[in-house]
């Protein structure tokens, strides 16, 4: 949820070209209107946005973790944010990779990033840490997953 359209379009091209799926919004009303038809893992939210904390009482309930994206780098506006509910906060300008590395630490915090791999007759369920052969369950002792960047992510608002 970010108000200027150019800065959302380069926030969006770079989540999709990693594989996350998301829908932008420009207003907090676009944003509620978004959130009442739709589920999302993660919102990306400008702390600038009007009404941004009416939003976050809104969204609180839903538990989705917020990322607060802001041109405010004052500590004081980071500690209102952080105090507002969000998981993490941002401040604009940042490099991509900074964003990337924020979006897989909350996502795996809020144990979001499981998924179903399958490569040639290989099914691997990061969830239940659970992996098939052909349709037959190998049994193992521990299964080392990577990071959240890898291969189909979860659905993000931003």
């Amino acid at each position: 949820m970010e108000d200027e359209k150019p800065i959302s379009s380069l926030i969006r091209m770079s989540l999709t070209k990693e594989g996350y799926r998301c829908t932008c919004a420009y207003d907090g009303a676009e944003a509620a209107d978004l959130l009442e038809k739709n589920q999302y893992d993660l919102i990306l939210l400008d702390v600038m946005l009007p009404e941004v904390d009416e939003l976050m009482e809104y969204l609180a309930p839903l538990e989705i973790p917020v990322i607060f994206l802001t041109a405010k780098s004052a500590v004081a506006d980071r500690v209102k944010g952080l105090r507002l509910g969000a998981e993490d906060y941002i401040v604009k300008p940042f490099e991509t990779i900074e964003l990337l590395a924020r979006i897989d630490v909350v996502l795996r915090r809020y144990q979001k990033c499981d998924m179903v791999l399958s490569i040639g007759g290989l099914t691997i369920d990061t969830g239940s840490m659970q992996v098939w052969r052909e349709g037959r369950e190998i049994a193992i002792d521990q299964i080392v997953i990577g990071s959240c960047t890898n291969g189909q992510l979860p659905d993000m608002a931003a």
